[in-house]
């Protein structure tokens, strides 16, 4: 008897441990797939059980279990200093509360298992997003990285469909872009064409609820801009940014939106008598018109100060200075960034020897300390530099409107008598040439910095081409004009140069040439003309010095009559293009510096057409999935082009014909190769 009890308690737990194991199983295999993620390297990896995984853990697991959203959109950070974690998750907003917070819980055990070691990554569900970093994301448009996904199904009558679309997406953009509820952007609706016999298209539009009205715009509007691209005549697509997202099919896809709580704002009902009524009313009365009142007088007042301000400004020198910048808007965006000039000189020690940083062709910078006690780095322009006048307005004007992480941040300017002063953040880590030409110093730069450099650059770039209310093209891009911070981020300066385009811009000529040779393009440096694409071809040579720790100019020296471009080109065709890595570089994924290489190549190709966005170039450097074309000769900085300068020509003025924006032409949907 005893024997049989010890046989079905063993029984029992051997059925029990089995039972769990089905379980587990079953869960494992539920485990759903992303559509789509995206593991960044740019902002650095962490160890296993660091304080920083620690914090990510806990991060999520807060995000996935909160039960007080009800709008799905959640923003969290967690931690301190650099082990500081920062989390967006958002769902689609038609998904009910406890649907989106599974999905979201889906999201933060998978996506850490597929990037087990990046500080960076997001991922992609059908019903919801989540993105994490050790960098803020709150209120910041992000348009890369991006994918796209296209219904298989091609339209009878393309034209009219299109046309049906398009005017769908539109009020679908505005509708989610200016929704009344600050917690929600998210707009759903169908368009019918009767000359497509009454089939009608379905559309879902979302941003972040982070995003303002002009950003959220901006993001539909790119996302749109691309359906020629990724769904042209197709029955049915998505495109897919960290920001907003569309979509759009024949079929209906969608709920109704979910019901957001709203805190109570009617009055509660009166049951008293009529005195007790109209004292109410009374009261109620007095609640509308005393606001109204201070608004209007508040309003008069402000009117007042302006005009004040304005006739001052036309009466002082600061203001007939500045305004010889361009509009109103900026005058007051400068005004507000004005410092006075002896708060400059007691910061820099009256701009000691001591303090200099260095010089450029337009003045000398100095470190600086405010009484706040935050360092500045002081760019004081020459008093006799007529061209280092227009520069620093043209710099004031543009970086006054410019925030981007990888861009080095304006604090403000000073305007007194011939005097002229830039005040910047101060990036402790100079600039990439003094550590990339340094036969000893570029061994600090081992690979994974030199690629968290190069992917750096790119993004300050992308969002000065496409994702920053302003479209620039910097002109100058060179080492000596890329900065690094305390943690050797790159943080791209010297706005002086740079021209900003129109909204219906995609090229601009000018008689006067500047920047510095070699990482001009031909099509700039011989005929004036520039667009985006310049500073493409200016990257892929920063590319290829980085990878390479020489400058462009190595061999022009009278030894050889070959510059960094044809040496590049040379061992890629030979296949020796373990010549062109620096020799430094013991450490680091081969793989990595081959495909940086080979984006390299592509940037400087002689053509401005075959030459890669940079929105490509972000796709190119995040996944492996991305398949690159192989590139082309490069235009060489000592002659012998391959094509003809007429030829050059007409491939400039055939621009237009060609969509320069091919940033998810060829990326697949499938998952990225190893790393």
């Amino acid at each position: 008897m005893a024997i049989l009890i010890v046989s079905c308690k063993f029984s029992f737990s051997f059925y029990y441990f089995l039972l769990l194991l089905i379980i587990i199983v079953s869960q494992a295999k539920a485990q759903p797939n992303f559509l789509y993620h995206f593991c960044m390297n740019d902002n650095g990896n962490y160890t296993a059980n660091s304080t920083y995984q620690n914090n990510l853990n806990i991060l999520l697991s807060n995000l996935s279990t909160n039960t007080q959203i009800n709008y799905g959109f959640y923003n969290f950070s967690y931690g301190q200093n650099t082990n500081k974690v920062y989390a967006i998750g958002l769902c689609r907003g038609d998904v009910k509360p406890d649907i989106c917070r599974s999905c979201l819980n889906d999201s933060r055990v998978l996506l850490p298992q597929l990037c087990p070691n990046q500080k960076e990554a997001i991922g992609w569900y059908e019903n919801c997003m989540l993105r994490y970093s050790n960098q803020s994301l709150f209120g910041i448009k992000e348009g890369s990285p991006s994918f796209y996904m296209a219904n298989v199904n091609n339209v009878t009558h393309a034209d009219q469909f299109n046309r049906a679309l398009g005017n769908l997406m539109k009020k679908l953009k505005e509708k989610a872009a200016s929704s009344n509820d600050s917690r929600v952007k998210y707009a759903t609706g169908n368009e019918t064409d009767t000359s497509l016999n009454f089939q009608t298209i379905y559309g879902l539009v979302q941003c972040t609820p982070d995003l303002s009205f002009q950003d959220c715009t901006s993001c539909l509007e790119d996302a749109i801009y691309e359906i020629p691209s990724c769904c042209n005549n197709k029955m049915g697509g998505r495109f897919f940014k960290p920001s907003c997202k569309i979509r759009f099919e024949s079929g209906l896809f969608y709920d109704p939106p979910t019901v957001v709580d709203t805190v109570e704002t009617s009055p509660p009902q009166v049951t008293s008598n009529s005195s007790e009524t109209s004292n109410s009313s009374s009261h109620t009365t007095i609640a509308i018109v005393v606001p109204t009142v201070v608004v209007v007088l508040v309003l008069l007042n402000l009117i007042i100060c302006i005009c004040l301000r304005r006739n001052h400004r036309h009466h002082s020198t600061v203001g007939s200075n500045l305004e010889e910048i361009e509009d109103d808007d900026d005058i007051e965006i400068a005004e507000s960034l004005q410092f006075n000039f002896g708060t400059i000189e007691v910061a820099t020690n009256n701009f000691s020897e001591a303090n200099k940083l260095g010089h450029g062709g337009f003045g000398v910078v100095y470190q600086g300390k405010l009484s706040s006690g935050q360092v500045i780095a002081v760019k004081r322009l020459s008093i006799d530099s007529g061209q280092g006048d227009i520069e620093f307005k043209n710099e004031v004007r543009l970086l006054a409107k410019l925030q981007h992480r990888n861009l080095v941040k304006l604090l403000g300017f000073c305007l007194e008598g011939k005097e002229r002063l830039l005040v910047y953040e101060f990036v402790p880590n100079k600039s990439l040439d003094y550590f990339i030409f340094d036969p000893i110093k570029k061994a600090q730069l081992d690979w994974a910095m030199r690629y968290k450099i190069i992917g750096g650059i790119a993004r300050g770039l992308l969002y000065l081409h496409e994702d920053s209310r302003l479209r620039i093209i910097h002109r100058d891009l060179k080492s000596g004009n890329i900065l690094l911070d305390e943690d050797m981020n790159a943080k791209i300066s010297d706005f002086g140069m740079a021209r900003q385009l129109l909204v219906d811009q995609t090229q601009v000529n000018t008689n006067k040439v500047v920047g510095t040779y070699g990482y001009m393009a031909p099509e700039y440096a011989m005929f004036g003309q520039f667009s985006v694409k310049s500073d493409v071809f200016s990257f892929g040579v920063l590319v290829l010095e980085i990878i390479s720790g020489q400058k462009i100019s190595r061999f022009l020296d009278g030894q050889s009559q070959e510059d960094l471009l044809s040496f590049a080109w040379r061992n890629w065709r030979e296949g020796t293009i373990i010549d062109i890595i620096d020799p430094s570089l013991n450490n680091g994924s081969q793989n990595e510096m081959m495909r940086c290489i080979h984006i390299g190549l592509l940037c400087v190709q002689e053509s401005l057409v075959e030459r890669p966005t940079m929105a490509t170039i972000a796709l190119m450097l995040s996944s492996y999935s991305f398949t690159m074309p192989l590139p082309l000769e490069p235009a060489s900085s000592i002659g012998g082009r391959t094509r003809s300068l007429p030829d050059m020509q007409q491939q400039f003025d055939n621009v237009n014909a060609t969509r320069s924006d091919e940033s998810v032409n060829q990326i697949s949907i499938t998952d990225p190769y190893p790393r």
